[in-house]
């Protein structure tokens, strides 16, 4: 692998440059509103990607990690101990599975941790490097998540009971599954806020954005986020697709001499952080077909196949709602890439799409775009239609997330020569309703069913004429209110 001597990170539109890998983690979006990116990627060699096959994926997520995290930031034996302890408790030896079906189908489990969804991964190594910066210099942080379903509970089962960490979670009430909401609504502990938005999940991104806007809110709180705005989500999650490759593309069958193998995998995108991760590794010298599969509301496929870059009025409520998303905020991320790291096009690009939510990409990026991905939608009937094919014909029950991108794999051919991957980003068993429309059943798992028994809590923000400055002001009011009970050694509820 080709070694950088430093790793600094910039904005995706122009306007930061030189942070570091700490100020980095504790940021929202960066203060000129873009994403936060490494300036440089180092390249991935073949000798590199032959000695990582033998890693285990906790392993392979510390050799990621170690890439782009100083050892001045984190010594080595500090982030060995802070990933191995993240990816301890997941049901599976390894943290993840690859299941290997009938007709070429290889998917790979990403579900095993504590919320049974794939955020559980890199949630939990980002929280751990967090708290370990805080308690190193005796800080606390205020975290703000918005969630369309998994990572509300994913943020909150990491950051539960932590000292130096409030955490504040935004979800569409009325707009997930009971289980993920009730992973939620039931965590009591003093330092988790739960509000429930009567709105879109794109609705509950308005508020926080404009919270982050406001930099002496955010610097006297110490506000961040745990959605993958954080770059921290997005380089855990490279290992994902380095995995995959290590494993399904037939990497130890080629001779030594021979190109890289190609692998495809497709992935069932929402807030598209797992394509924009897949992007990073291909740029990073792995040769990958992506594939991301949407369900209904299909603003990526769209953009990827005219440049129409546009939210639709509504977005859709389906089978599979933790993609339920209009706004792609990752694709942010892919557009700075593939214009050639071009920040002052892409902060034109996606100021014009905050305020008109539409762009059409300019013909040159488009083409890049097109190049990199390919895309597609699936109705809720296809996606019944693949629970029910992959279940008659192996025996395994899909999640209707999943089955968005298996219903690519069982409908559009392979390259001859190219073997395919599909990332499973979350357990059947948080989709009661999309299985039983299947037809199919399941035994729900302990730690589910004693759901319907915890007590719950949280606030609801109702829908008003100006509900967006409502929503801002309540949640600003709340962040608020933390860090004064804070500041006077209480918790928010004692301070209340």
């Amino acid at each position: 692998m080709e070694k950088l001597l430093v790793m600094w990170y910039c904005s995706t539109r122009g306007g930061v440059q030189g942070w570091g890998f700490q100020e980095v983690l504790f940021s929202g979006y960066a203060p000129d509103g873009g994403m936060f990116m490494p300036e440089t990627l180092p390249t991935l060699t073949p000798d590199t990607l032959r000695s990582w096959r033998s890693l285990s994926y906790p392993q392979l997520v510390i050799s990621v990690c170690s890439v782009f995290i100083p050892t001045e930031v984190i010594p080595l034996a500090d982030l060995e101990d802070l990933v191995n302890t993240a990816l301890s408790g997941f049901s599976v030896p390894g943290a993840v599975s690859l299941a290997k079906l009938k007709q070429g189908l290889n998917v790979l489990e990403l579900f095993h941790g504590k919320t049974m969804a794939f955020k559980d991964l890199a949630m939990t190594c980002t929280v751990h490097f967090l708290n370990y910066f805080l308690h190193k210099d005796s800080l606390r942080a205020i975290v703000v998540v918005g969630t369309s379903g998994d990572t509300g509970g994913s943020a909150i089962q990491s950051a539960k009971g932590l000292s130096g960490l409030d955490l504040v979670v935004v979800y569409p009430r009325g707009r997930i599954t009971p289980v993920q909401e009730k992973q939620m609504t039931t965590c009591l502990e003093d330092n988790i806020h739960v509000f429930a938005a009567d709105g879109s999940s794109d609705d509950v991104d308005v508020p926080i954005r404009r919270l982050f806007s406001d930099q002496e809110l955010v610097k006297r709180h110490r506000l961040m986020s745990l959605n993958s705005v954080n770059w921290s989500r997005v380089m855990v999650q490279l290992a994902h697709f380095i995995y995959a490759y290590l494993h399904v593309s037939g990497l130890e069958e080629a001779e030594i001499a021979a190109p890289l193998p190609v692998l495809e995998i497709i992935v069932p995108t929402g807030g598209a952080g797992n394509i924009a991760a897949g992007c990073i590794v291909k740029q990073m010298g792995i040769p990958l077909c992506l594939v991301a599969m949407t369900n209904a509301n299909d603003i990526v496929p769209r953009t990827v196949k005219s440049g129409d870059f546009s939210m639709a009025t509504n977005v859709t409520q389906t089978l599979a709602p933790a993609i339920d998303i209009q706004d792609p905020y990752n694709m942010e991320r892919v557009f700075w890439l593939l214009s050639g790291r071009d920040g002052g096009l892409v902060k034109r690009m996606m100021e014009e799409f905050q305020n008109l939510h539409r762009h059409t990409l300019p013909k040159a990026l488009h083409k890049q775009l097109s190049q990199a991905l390919t895309s597609g939608a699936v109705g809720d009937q296809e996606i019944v239609e693949t629970m029910q094919r992959c279940w008659k014909e192996n025996q395994y029950l899909l999640c209707p997330h999943t089955a968005v991108a298996v219903w690519h794999h069982y409908h559009c051919s392979p390259t001859a020569g190219v073997n395919r991957c599909c990332l499973a980003t979350a357990s059947p068993s948080k989709f009661q309703a999309a299985v039983q429309k299947a037809g199919l059943t399941l035994d729900l798992p302990e730690k589910v069913l004693a759901l319907d028994k915890k007590q719950t809590r949280y606030v609801a923000l109702d829908r008003s004429e100006n509900w967006e400055k409502d929503w801002e002001g309540r949640l600003k009011q709340c962040i608020q209110a933390i860090g004064s009970a804070r500041q006077h050694g209480l918790s928010y509820y004692e301070h209340e």
